[in-house]
């Protein structure tokens, strides 16, 4: 969603602070009046929901505040990010926005995927909302010079939307909004770098939700806000917290369309609201569906619109809307409309209960729609026209990849706190999404149905130091270890993993004991034990101690053997295209290219593998016309035919052969060649005749001495 700052404010939830004007010696009211404040403060503090995350990225000072306009504690992301550079937006800017948050902002120049880590509980269900205001904080002018400005926001290891700040009013917000479930005790927001512009985001919140809340919403399936409308005469644009518990945005539809005052009509009451048994599944505010909007009765019809903006992608958006009735009209209740979807029918019928909440939605149901686009038309049966109080339209994000097993992800963490590594791209989830995973690590995700793992850890000359970090110890999967020319000092802990095939420690600093385990394993040709270049090979000798000229094997390897290949493939490339070009045809299986569907004629149909035979393999030349090439061939029976073929540059400019074919077929004359068959390929076009071993008419009348050659058939320019 695109949105200027003024549209994000919330000024019902704005705290009022009462100013003194009074003596400097009155030194007792002014304590007064802040204690005030402070009450004040902490009553709001109090009442927020368990569970809220409010996330000022950008913002340097370690301690929270209370946003003024919102009335709720924001903290700064140190804690939850690891890279990015801190920017203000230009002071031109500071004015405008109304939430002190979005002044700030964190900015990722360096790498291709970075994420905030946000802690969260297994298995529960979020509403996350994140914030962009450009506020021109690099002084690049970038979202108005005319050059594309987007990025990628995945949610955990999925794609969840682009953000498209092109051709953008600098001052205007974008929020996107996504409710998911958390895969486990954290949830991860990852901002994709496009190579069209740098990444950056002004602020994150985290808002837990009930797990009955929108029941489409599962491990696989995420929903991304679209937009979410409260209808009615409403006085502020953004309606959210405390309005909404869950602090879900309402926008206002009266002040979103133009000419609402003269289109709808506005109704409202303030008696309390039910939910019917078992509607308890979107928890709407009371306060929003105390509101709703109508036609005059002596019109039918409410149209919805809701269309994507410019720099929203809609070509792949799949919508699903959520209708939100009660019927606040006390006097005539009399009330039955049809809610469709452009021109297919929802919902028939339908009649709002008086002062009781319908929410309506078709499960799993997401529409292939580049927008929104509904019509409630009144039934012959209501003498009341449609109404509405709330809308809520979400597109599908699909959750298919799978996040790398748990227990890998929590090892890595602790081995790159152990030593410090400050890697950019150890970033997010190690192994997923794969064009992401983490530098030095291959993983196993030959397991469609199983979350990836580490098989494979590269720390070769990473620059570590102290001693063998236990965590690898407890990687079930891992396979291969190289933590060579690198630091390490110590002893080699007692390694009882039967997974591990590879573990090279040379040229490190170890000069403790080798455990009976690893050496074990080693003895029985299980383990790929590598130690030369440490101090504790000068106690023993065997050869896992030896030097291993590994340098010659591992060149070939990586440089010589594939200079060798590509070598070898351009000199075959070259061969083909100085001798054996001419057989390239011959070489091909044509066969896939024949065409299904034969002509109906009463000729014969050859196949290309057919006309091979009879020419072998095309062998002996008869003649050349201006599109192909005339072959002398032998049929079944041993009748001679000549073969004229087209050459495949030409199968696209002719296509007039096959109306020429059925033309051919039907004409019968002694002093004309017989046409005995066609040949119908996607690849090869040809036509049989029977062999004139003198020549055709024009040779004879030039005298021209010829051994074999064809007559032309009746339109010799399309065919040569």
């Amino acid at each position: 969603m695109l949105l200027g700052p003024k549209h994000c404010k919330n000024q019902s939830t704005m705290v009022m602070v009462m100013s003194y004007h009074c003596p400097a010696s009155t030194k007792l009211t002014w304590i007064l009046a802040s204690l005030l404040v402070l009450v004040r403060t902490i009553q709001v503090r109090a009442q927020l929901p368990k569970g809220f995350i409010n996330i000022d990225c950008g913002w340097k000072n370690s301690s929270s505040y209370i946003d003024d306009a919102l009335g709720m504690p924001y903290t700064f992301d140190g804690e939850s990010v690891e890279s990015g550079v801190s920017h203000e937006m230009l002071p031109e800017f500071m004015a405008d926005p109304t939430n002190k948050q979005e002044k700030t902002l964190r900015s990722f120049p360096d790498g291709s995927r970075n994420c905030y880590t946000l802690a969260s509980t297994t298995g529960t269900k979020y509403l996350l909302r994140a914030t962009f205001t450009y506020g021109n904080y690099d002084r690049l002018n970038k979202s108005l010079d005319g050059s594309l400005f987007l990025f990628g926001l995945h949610i955990g290891v999925n794609f969840w939307a682009t953000v498209n700040l092109s051709n953008w009013d600098p001052s205007f917000t974008v929020w996107k909004e996504v409710i998911t479930i958390a895969p486990s005790n954290s949830l991860s927001v990852c901002l994709i770098n496009f190579g069209s512009g740098v990444p950056f985001i002004s602020t994150l919140e985290l808002r837990p939700l009930l797990d009955a809340m929108y029941p489409f919403v599962n491990t696989s399936v995420s929903v991304s806000n679209f937009q979410r409308f409260r209808f009615g005469n409403v006085n502020t644009f953004t309606t959210r917290y405390p309005t909404d518990y869950y602090d879900r945005w309402w926008d206002s539809f009266s002040m979103s369309v133009v000419d609402y005052s003269t289109s709808m009509i506005s109704l409202n009451t303030s008696n309390n609201l039910e939910s019917l048994p078992g509607n308890s599944n979107f928890s709407v505010p009371a306060a929003i569906l105390q509101n709703a909007s109508t036609k005059d009765t002596n019109q039918s019809s409410i149209t919805i619109n809701v269309a994507a903006g410019p720099n929203l992608g809609a070509n792949d958006l799949q919508l699903l809307p959520i209708f939100h009735f009660t019927e606040i009209n006390m006097t005539n209740p009399n009330r039955r409309f049809d809610i469709y979807s452009k021109d297919v029918l929802m919902f028939p019928d339908f009649s709002p209960s008086q002062l009781q909440v319908h929410s309506m939605y078709k499960s799993g149901q997401f529409m292939q729609n580049a927008d929104g686009y509904f019509f409630l038309n009144k039934t012959s049966s209501s003498s009341l026209p449609p109404l509405i109080n709330a809308l809520e339209l979400y597109s599908l994000v699909r959750m298919d990849n799978l996040t790398t097993n748990s227990d890998d992800v929590n090892y890595m963490k602790q081995i790159k706190t152990y030593y410090k590594l400050a890697r950019t791209s150890w970033n997010g989830d190690p192994c997923s999404p794969r064009e992401y995973s983490w530098e030095g690590l291959i993983c196993d995700h030959s397991k469609s149905n199983q979350n990836p793992r580490i098989v494979t850890v590269n720390l070769s000359t990473s620059g570590l130091s102290g001693g063998f970090a236990i965590s690898f110890m407890n990687m079930t999967s891992l396979e291969n270890l190289d933590l060579s020319h690198n630091n390490l000092t110590g002893a080699i802990p007692d390694y009882q993993l039967k997974s591990l095939k590879v573990l090279d420690l040379s040229n490190n600093k170890i000069n403790g004991p080798i455990p009976d385990s690893i050496l074990q394993r080693f003895q029985a040709g299980l383990l790929d034990l590598r130690l030369e270049g440490n101090p504790v090979c000068s106690k023993v000798k065997d050869t896992y101690c030896s030097k291993k000229k590994k340098s010659i094997p591992i060149l070939l390897i990586a440089v010589i053997v594939p200079v060798v290949l590509i070598s070898l493939l351009v000199m075959m490339c070259i061969l083909w295209k100085l001798c054996w070009k001419g057989k390239s045809v011959d070489n091909e299986d044509y066969a896939m290219y024949e065409e299904e569907t034969p002509l109906h004629i009463d000729i014969r149909r050859f196949t290309y593998a057919e006309l091979k035979l009879i020419t072998n393999d095309f062998k002996t030349i008869v003649g050349k016309g201006g599109f192909g090439m005339v072959y002398h061939g032998t049929l079944e029976n041993s009748d001679e035919v000549a073969v004229k073929v087209l050459m495949e540059t030409s199968i696209a400019d002719s296509t007039d052969f096959l109306p020429e074919v059925q033309t051919l077929s039907k004409v019968h004359h002694r002093n004309l060649v017989a046409l005995k068959g066609y040949c119908q390929n996607k690849k090869c076009l040809a036509l049989v005749y029977d062999f004139m071993s003198r020549g055709n008419l024009q040779q004879l009348i030039r005298g021209a001495t010829v051994c074999t050659t064809t007559t032309k058939p009746l339109f010799p320019n399309k065919l040569g």
